[in-house]
């Protein structure tokens, strides 16, 4: 655990962008890793697709769940997608916090998003104070647990949301956030800014619909790590749909021709 998890910490650390691709199960993390995938998030979104519930109607013992599952498949670094930690007040944060390190995971995210619709984001004050105890949980283990902690301004429709995720970012890093990330950027010259703004690894996503940016563009850019959140998740779920509409209009199965062999599969699940 303690060579994982300063592998991953050191892949935030060396100058150059690393793709950190998301998977939902152990099926997805494998198919990932056997890619060489260097380090795998988890998806939120991606986990409640596979059992059938809405992004953000996760329980915190299901994604607890797929966590674990996900880092006992492969031996790649995982980062599990904590959401807000599924808590609001420190104390819980610092609770969850040893969970998720529990499943396996040698990182987690943190979010200030509330969930409340009349004051979506945590006071500035009281989100920091959770950074800290979800970075106080992670100092219990010896090894280095990389925290990531989350600014839903643009997600949140706040008015400023560069100015106020720029303020809010630079907090949690003085709070002990190890790497920073600022979703709902799409264009390459606001994440530029926001690199230039923020003294931490920064994190961006990528794999969202009208957002053209290459890896050596961010890479240009001095992003220090790329997720997909939960686009490969959605991609798949299109691939089904899709070949559902063949099966049914067409009477086609051409959709088979994109499937990785029933041997190649169980050659990989079985290692």
């Amino acid at each position: 655990m303690q060579t994982k998890a300063q592998d991953f910490y050191n892949l935030h650390q060396v100058g150059a962008a690393f793709v950190m691709a998301n998977a939902w199960d152990a099926g997805s993390a494998a198919i990932l890793a056997a890619a060489g995938i260097e380090a795998i998030g988890t998806t939120s979104a991606g986990v409640a697709y596979s059992r059938g519930v809405a992004d953000g109607q996760l329980d915190f013992v299901s994604a607890l769940e797929k966590t674990r599952e996900i880092c006992q498949a492969v031996a790649t670094p995982v980062s599990m997608d904590g959401e807000n930690l599924y808590a609001d007040s420190a104390e819980a944060v610092f609770d969850n916090m040893q969970r998720v390190i529990a499943t396996g995971a040698v990182g987690a995210s943190i979010e200030d998003y509330s969930k409340d619709p009349l004051q979506p984001l945590y006071d500035l004050d009281y989100a920091t104070e959770r950074v800290v105890a979800a970075k106080r949980a992670s100092q219990a283990v010896d090894y280095p647990i990389t925290l990531t902690a989350r600014a839903e301004c643009y997600l949140t429709g706040h008015p400023d949301p560069f100015a106020e995720a720029v303020k809010r970012v630079n907090h949690y890093r003085e709070a002990g956030a190890d790497c920073v990330f600022v979703p709902g950027i799409k264009d390459i010259a606001t994440i530029t800014a926001l690199v230039r703004e923020v003294d931490a690894p920064v994190s961006v996503v990528m794999g969202l619909v009208g957002t053209p940016v290459t890896v050596s563009q961010l890479q240009d850019a001095g992003v220090a790590r790329i997720s997909v959140g939960g686009s490969l998740a959605r991609a798949t779920f299109g691939m089904v749909r899709r070949a559902a509409e063949e099966m049914l209009q067409e009477g086609s199965f051409t959709f088979s021709q994109q499937q990785i062999p029933d041997v190649e599969l169980c050659r990989l699940f079985r290692a």
